[in-house]
């Protein structure tokens, strides 16, 4: 059995993080993303702590997964949603239980900070094995179908 370790994302991560981005936008989303443009956008998510936090799953080899976490304010609740996003777990990792961690330290970290009323994440319609895993872990399908325009 493998032994994980959970933390948060410091600048040294910053290429396992932007690799691992780019991994799964090419396998969910058959998106390849640009080096620099990758680069960038985690190094400023790293520095800036307003935008939001990376947490890494280590073992002894390195970062074997990653998530983003961004918030999103919400006037109804008087709080804010924790957006889980940028999640990735390397292949030979998967099923081993390394997101369940991720997630269960999303959640400590949630419940540390008053004004967070809840957590969220999408995830996409054909990905079975992902979304299993969310409603195992406690999460609920919603009412909204997500819509947006990219400039």
């Amino acid at each position: 059995m493998r032994t994980y370790t959970v933390r948060q994302a410091v600048p040294e991560d910053v290429n396992h993080i932007a690799e691992f981005n780019q991994a799964m936008a090419l396998e969910t989303e058959e998106k390849s993303l640009s080096d620099d443009t990758i680069q960038a956008g985690v190094k400023r998510m790293l520095m800036d702590q307003r935008l939001g936090f990376y947490l890494v799953a280590v073992d002894d080899t390195g970062p074997v997964a990653c998530l983003g976490v961004t918030t999103e304010w919400s006037d109804w609740r008087s709080g804010f949603f924790w957006w889980i996003q940028s999640v990735y777990v390397v292949p030979e990792h998967r099923e081993s239980g390394v997101f369940s961690l991720l997630y269960a330290r999303v959640k400590s970290l949630a419940r540390e900070h008053q004004d967070v009323c809840g957590v969220r994440l999408y995830v996409d319609k054909d990905n079975r094995r992902a979304r299993r895993t969310y409603l195992r872990l406690g999460m609920k399908l919603t009412a909204y179908d997500l819509l947006e325009e990219e400039f």
